[in-house]
C-alpha cells in the first residue's frame, strides 16, 4: 500500500470519489481535487498512460487501476470489495468529469446498490466550458458523443431538432465533416459554435449560422466539441396569448411591475410584447 498524506492530513471519509480532470490544460486541476487524489488509496484511472502524465506533474503516487469500457465490468466485483474494505478510492477520466460520455455509471449503480459513499469532486467540463461562451440560451441538452449511423442519427436529430434549447455534441472532425449535410438538414438557419482543443495552446472557435458553414475555411483535427443554439422564434401576429398565460398574468399583477411580467411570460415563446403588455394594462386598470 503507498497511502499518501500531505501536510494538512485531511480526514476523507471511506468511499468512491468522481474526481474532474483537466480537459487540456493540466493547470485546471482544483486544490480539493489535488487534495482527494493524494490522499486516496487506489486511483481509477481510464488509461494510465495519460493520467499519469497528470499524476507525475502534481507528485501524486497513490496505486492505479486500469479501469476503461473494455474492463469495466471484469473488475466491478475487485473494486466494490476495495471500498467495502474502508478505502478511499478516487475515479478520474482521461478528460473532465467521469461517467460523462466516460466510463463509471455501471460502477455508480454498484456502489448505490452497495450503498457506498460517492462524493463528486466538481471541475473542468468540456459541455460547460464551451456553452459558457457560446451566448447561446442556457437551458442545454448534452448529447454527448455522435450517433454511430446515418439512421440513427436520423432518428435522434428529429427529436432533438423540436427541444427549444442549446445542444452540446461531442464528434470527431471527420465524423463531422461527413455528417454536416445531415446537420443542416435538422439544424437550418441555427448559430453554432465548433470548439476545438478547448483550454490548449492552439485552442479555436469557429462561430457560424449553420447554412453557411464552409468547410474549406476552417480546419479541424482530433475531437470537437459543438454547440448549437436554440430554434429561432418566428416573428407571429400577437393572437397566441394562451389563456394560462392570462392566468398567470392576473396572480402577478400586484406583485410584479409590468415589465417584469412581460420578460417572464415572453421567455421561450414567440408572443409579441405589446400584446403582453396591453393585457396586463388591461388588468391594471380594471383593479
Amino acid at each position: 500500500m503507498n497511502l499518501q498524506t500531505d501536510s494538512l492530513n485531511i480526514n476523507l471519509k471511506y468511499g468512491l470519489y468522481i474526481v474532474s480532470t483537466p480537459i487540456g490544460n493540466l493547470e485546471d486541476i482544483t486544490l480539493r481535487a489535488l487534495k482527494v487524489l493524494k490522499n486516496s488509496e487506489y486511483i481509477l484511472c481510464e488509461d494510465t498512460r495519460v493520467s499519469k502524465k497528470l499524476l507525475s506533474k502534481y507528485k501524486i503516487k497513490s496505486n492505479l487501476i486500469s479501469y476503461h469500457k473494455f474492463n469495466e465490468k471484469k473488475n466491478l466485483q475487485k473494486i466494490i470489495d476495495i471500498l467495502k474494505s474502508n478505502k478511499v478510492v478516487s475515479l478520474i477520466s482521461d478528460a473532465g468529469t467521469p461517467t460523462i460520455s466516460d466510463p463509471g455509471n455501471i460502477l455508480i449503480k454498484e456502489c448505490i446498490r452497495n450503498e457506498i459513499n460517492l462524493i463528486p469532486i466538481p471541475g473542468p467540463s468540456a459541455p460547460t466550458a464551451s456553452l459558457s461562451i457560446s451566448g447561446f440560451l442556457d437551458k442545454y441538452y448534452f448529447y454527448g458523443f455522435f450517433p454511430e449511423s446515418n439512421s440513427e442519427i436520423n432518428k435522434n436529430f428529429s427529436n432533438l431538432s423540436q427541444l427549444n434549447g442549446s445542444i452540446v455534441f461531442f464528434i470527431s472532425a471527420k465524423k463531422f465533416n461527413r455528417s454536416l449535410n445531415i446537420i443542416k438538414k435538422y439544424f437550418s438557419d441555427r448559430e453554432i459554435l465548433i470548439c476545438k482543443e478547448i483550454t490548449k495552446y492552439f485552442e479555436e472557435y469557429f462561430r457560424f449560422n449553420i447554412n453557411e458553414i464552409d468547410q474549406k475555411k476552417i480546419s479541424l483535427k482530433g475531437e470537437i466539441t459543438l454547440v448549437i443554439s436554440e430554434k429561432k422564434l418566428v416573428n407571429k401576429t400577437s393572437d397566441n396569448l394562451s389563456e394560462s398565460d392570462k392566468t398567470k398574468i392576473r396572480k402577478l399583477i400586484k406583485k410584479l411591475s409590468i415589465k417584469e411580467i412581460v420578460d417572464l411570460i415572453k421567455e421561450g415563446k414567440s408572443i409579441q410584447k405589446k400584446e403582453i403588455y396591453n393585457y396586463c394594462l388591461k388588468m391594471k386598470n380594471e383593479k
